[in-house]
């Protein structure tokens, strides 16, 4: 049999801290065979980014391997001497960070740091360094890699940057390489293109890859094995295929059942509690505080992995295929349709000037949200999404057309009288820690926006405060903390409580779940749900994840290059779609379920918005394209609508399709 290329053995970690050490790593042991793809999944604290850096040697400050064996072709590298394991870990191995602009120099240009690992680790001569560095941007699909190479990173777009990690971690040709979460912050096109150049690199250079991630979609279409983490330790692994098909550990089947393509008009599955202090000792399943089929034999003492090709460390395991657990429907008002709009956008246009013209970032949109409705609103980076909810809320002035607000055209108000109509529509943004002042307190934070708008005396904005808390589900413990104490869910239900605080008709959420856990994501999403049902909001929900949208909303605008292309209720949307780049962002979502069905694919990078395509703007990606195209369609159709001169299918077969 082949030997592993890299083998964990019983691997441990810590991290030491103020009062202690945080035991990241507890007995990890993994193999990746030459050539294979091994994904490593779980919640954020569970492990896997600590696996790659303790086999980088990239721990942070206090982090140190104390037990175990690192064996990477056939040598232990806790044994080789300082200088024998840096050249090779900068030669047979590569890793891609998950945030590209962070892992990047900004002030260093993109072929100085590509052609890097060659100067340092094979002595090669700037000219021949420079050669090899175009040569890999090129193969990693980068456009003009003889121009890219002389700029800096804050130049690229966010897919671009990943390939220039992607370039920087192969230019070396290494034997392994180490994905953490190369895909989160990209839209499903872009990231989609990132998951296949790794696939084909992989084949071209015979290596094998560890993807870590924490979207199962991801890993369900790309890996060969899959091992899954829980508080530092491996809870299961097994063939991707048998892990998808027949989950044993309980974990794994919450996880599965967090997924909103896992639901079908219900509640989705949301893992109760939080995953344990790993500063502290632990005895017994780590999973046993929140799982619900757990028994005091669980609680005794440490399982071991059990079995053989599928092993997993549980005691009550799923037999045979997962039983979905007892969810509660969804139920909600209905938007009330009749009444009057409390958002109605007209012939709405945002031009940025620049240098060489205009920046064309939303064009001639027009929508109406009705009260106690979701407008879900998706596309790629770059089409306008973000900009069209900025404009909503008045955080930006359109060029032209109408933002009517409960009757109140915003576009033209003062700076007063804007601020004053926040206390009907608020933004809750992607990164709710970066949209935190660092330095204030959680009550500081929440009693701002009260303050500002001159809402109660300070015995009224505390009860106001304390009822916010028990809405987004926090304890008043919390407001003596500052934003750094908290977890990315915990932000995100204090920002979604800071929006709620002056009481507003509609919230636009842009981007809210993206960057959470599958598992924290259901969370924030029941809750966004149940409040919206509790207290009539209106939402208009921004993402690039058509499964998360179809889950929230009632109806789904998709824009493309600061256009709407196709509007209508989201169920015939996400079912059947009826424009060609609705389908293509269908096909690009990562999903645990198979398709026999022909995909469409987006080809090349979305044009410039400085000088957008006439006609029809997706046109130069359609695969549908023809001479016609190059004239502009409406937006056609009664409640579906679509603007394309070549839909996919018809009013009436739409309706067939979701009946």
């Amino acid at each position: 049999m082949t030997e592993p290329l890299l083998e964990l053995r019983a691997l441990d970690t810590g991290i030491a801290v103020r009062n202690g050490t945080v035991h990241a790593l507890d007995g990890v042991s993994l193999k990746v065979m030459p050539g294979e793809t091994l994904g490593v999944v779980g919640e954020s604290g569970s492990g896997k980014t600590m696996t790659a850096l303790s086999i980088m040697g990239l721990l942070p400050p206090g982090g140190r391997v104390s037990n175990g064996e690192i064996v990477f072709e056939g040598r232990d590298l806790r044994s080789l001497p300082p200088d024998e394991v840096r050249r090779t870990r900068g030669v047979r191995m590569g890793m891609v960070f998950q945030d590209p602009l962070t892992s990047l120099n900004p002030t260093m240009r993109i072929g100085t740091q590509v052609a890097e690992p060659l100067r340092v680790h094979q002595k090669a001569g700037r000219s021949e360094a420079r050669e090899r560095a175009i040569d890999i941007l090129r193969r990693v699909g980068m456009p003009r890699p003889d121009k890219i190479v002389d700029n800096y990173p804050h130049e690229l777009s966010g897919g671009m940057r990943q390939r220039v990690a992607i370039a920087m971690a192969l230019v070396c040709q290494p034997k392994l390489l180490i994905a953490d979460e190369p895909t989160t912050a990209l839209d499903v096109t872009t990231q989609k293109q990132i998951l296949e150049l790794i696939d084909d690199l992989r084949e071209e250079f015979g290596m094998a890859v560890i993807l870590v991630t924490h979207d199962l979609g991801v890993i369900a279409g790309r890996a060969d094995r899959v091992a899954v983490m829980y508080a530092g330790r491996v809870v299961e692994t097994a063939t991707t295929r048998e892990l998808f098909r027949a989950p044993r550990h309980r974990y794994t089947e919450a996880l599965l059942e967090a997924l909103p393509e896992a639901t079908d008009g219900e509640r989705l599955y949301s893992i109760p509690g939080l995953p344990p202090d790993l500063s502290r000792p632990l005895t017994g399943c780590r999973f046993a505080p929140r799982c619900r089929f757990v028994t005091d034999e669980c609680r005794v003492a440490d399982i071991p992995l059990l079995g053989s090709g599928h092993e997993f460390a549980c005691i009550h395991p799923v037999e045979g295929v997962a039983a979905v657990a007892e969810r509660e429907a969804f139920s909600r008002s209905a938007p009330d349709s009749a009444a009057a709009p409390v958002l109605s956008i007209r012939n709405l246009v945002k031009n940025y000037p620049t240098r060489g013209g205009e920046v064309s970032a939303v064009a001639d949109v027009s929508f109406d949200v009705a009260p106690g409705e979701t407008f879900g609103l998706v596309g790629e980076s770059g089409c306008g999404k973000s900009t069209l909810g900025r404009l909503a809320v008045g955080l930006e002035r359109p060029s032209s057309g109408q933002i009517v607000l409960d009757g109140t055209d915003i576009a033209g108000l003062s700076g007063r009288e804007r601020r004053a109509m926040h206390r009907q529509v608020q933004l809750m943004f992607q990164d709710s820690y970066a949209a935190m002042n660092p330095r204030m307190r959680v009550d500081s934070i929440l009693a701002e926006p009260l303050e500002i708008q001159h809402v109660g005396d300070g015995a009224g904005r505390r009860a106001r405060i304390n009822t916010l808390l028990d809405q987004v589900g926090l304890s008043r413990r919390v407001l003596e903390r500052y934003p750094h104490e908290f977890s990315g869910g915990q932000l995100q239900r204090i920002g979604l409580a800071r929006s709620l605080a002056l009481q507003p008709r509609l919230i636009v959420g842009d981007e809210p779940v993206s960057a959470l856990d599958v598992s924290i994501q259901a969370q924030v999403l029941n809750l966004m749900r149940d409040l919206q049902k509790e207290l009539g909001l209106a939402y208009v929900f921004i993402s690039h994840d058509l499964s998360v949208v179809d889950y929230m909303a009632d109806r789904i605008g998709v824009m493309y290059l600061g256009k709407l292309v196709e509007v209508g209720p989201a169920r015939d949307v996400v079912r059947a779609a009826r424009h060609p780049y609705t389908q293509a962002l269908i096909d690009a979502v990562p999903s645990i379920t198979e398709t026999t069905r022909e995909r469409i694919d987006i080809q090349g990078e979305l044009p410039s918005a400085v000088n957008p395509p006439t006609g029809c703007r997706f046109r130069t990606r359609c695969p549908l394209a023809a001479e016609i195209c190059e004239t502009e369609p409406p937006l056609a159709g009664s409640a579906h609508k679509v603007a394309c001169h070549f839909p996919l299918r018809s009013d009436t077969s739409a309706a067939a399709a979701v009946q």
